[in-house]
């Protein structure tokens, strides 16, 4: 079963309820994504609630994975609204101070088809919309495959090239974002996950940034 999971360490933060920021962490296949919301869960505060990506959502409960137009433009549009309601259950239950959300609404222009417009007119809906739901978004780049690009996720079907390609397209669909953070790949990938994990602590309210992080 798919739940959210919130981070353990207790920051002496007593407020009952919060307005949340949904903080997005994105970036090509292989950047390290799983790795830093493991280390999340790991290293911050109760009031982070670290959402599932819904791409594993769909696809892991055996949504068809079809390579036409039609089918990718299917998938999309299921990620799209799964997307939107993980989102709304951690705002309205307004427990969690920050959501890390595993990618946002505008990868999905990403992996469409058809040029990154009609994504969001398929989806009745606006890039400033959908940028504006966000109060930060931190991009994590691939590797090349000299610097640890793997395919042990079972399902990462893509290549060190396809990785890249899709990692472009993901750099520049959120390039309209005020508040972008690029994080690139380095030789000792703790050096990588720390900031990333900076970066969200940064995101909470003061009341809830007295813990240090303990990514252990």
């Amino acid at each position: 079963m798919t739940e959210f999971s919130y981070g353990p360490l207790d920051c002496g933060c007593d407020r009952p309820h919060h307005d949340p920021r949904l903080v997005v962490l994105t970036g090509g296949p292989g950047a390290g994504k799983t790795a830093v919301l493991e280390m999340a869960r790991r290293a911050l505060c109760r009031h982070v609630a670290i959402l599932p990506e819904a791409a594993s959502i769909v696809f892991g409960g055996g949504f068809p994975r079809h390579s036409g137009d039609a089918g990718r433009r299917a998938a999309q549009r299921a990620i799209y609204h799964i997307q939107l309601e993980l989102e709304r259950v951690v705002i309205d239950e307004r427990e969690a101070a920050v959501a890390l959300c595993d990618r946002g609404t505008i990868d999905g222009a990403a992996y469409w088809p058809d040029r990154a417009a009609s994504y969001f007119n398929a989806l009745a809906t606006r890039v400033e919309a959908e940028l504006a739901r966000y109060a930060a978004v931190i991009h994590l780049r691939s590797p090349a495959t000299s610097s640890g690009y793997n395919r042990q996720n079972r399902l990462r079907i893509e290549s060190a090239d396809e990785a890249a390609r899709l990692d472009a397209l993901i750099l520049d669909a959120w390039s309209g974002h005020p508040r972008r953070f690029i994080i690139e790949s380095t030789a000792d990938f703790v050096t990588k996950a720390a900031r990333a994990l900076e970066l969200v602590k940064a995101e909470l309210p003061l009341c809830c940034q007295a813990h240090p992080l303990a990514p252990g």
